[in-house]
């Protein structure tokens, strides 16, 4: 599936920021921003909302603390009840060990696994970068082109503005 981008280029993060908010505050919808390392302030410009990966990992961890907990009562008091030194079978005091480890082990490969799911990330995925440099000193802002109301001289100029040193259209597979 191809889009048609609208892609200004940006050296200073500062501008990068500010081009965001005034192209939001103009209606257009962002569509997303590239830059080489992190940007305070960055989310909240472009309205991202909080991720909903950390619940994954809750409730990911409850089930491995579940699970861990049953498979240790199971085969310590009903499958292979051992009498050591008149203790009791279900000790659930052992059990706290194994169930951390497994709540931590399982929570994190779950996370991981959410992330690239949702990030469509997979194995031989080619990158796609809309704007050179991205990934060393170049700042990105793409605003994806619908044909019904998008009026892309006004968005050019937008940007220009507010310190976009280039703007292009570019064709990109998604």
């Amino acid at each position: 599936m191809s889009s048609t981008f609208l892609v200004a280029t940006f050296s200073d993060p500062d501008a990068l920021v500010r081009a965001v908010v005034a192209v939001r505050e103009a209606g257009f919808k962002v569509y997303d921003v590239f830059a080489p390392y992190p940007l305070h302030g960055l989310d909240e410009a472009m309205g991202v909302k909080r991720s909903r990966l950390p619940w994954v990992t809750f409730c990911v961890g409850l089930c491995a603390l579940a699970l861990a907990l049953t498979f240790q009562f199971y085969t310590s008091v009903l499958d292979w009840p051992l009498n050591v030194g008149g203790k009791p079978d279900n000790s659930t005091l052992a059990f706290i060990p194994i169930c951390f480890e497994l709540t931590v082990l399982l929570s994190g490969l779950a996370t991981v696994a959410a992330l690239f799911l949702r990030a469509r990330l997979y194995p031989g995925k080619t990158a796609a970068l809309l704007a050179e440099g991205v990934t060393n000193d170049t700042f990105a802002l793409a605003l994806r082109r619908r044909e019904s109301g998008f009026d892309v001289h006004r968005a050019r100029v937008l940007l220009e503005q507010n310190g976009a040193e280039r703007v292009k259209e570019k064709e990109a597979e998604l």
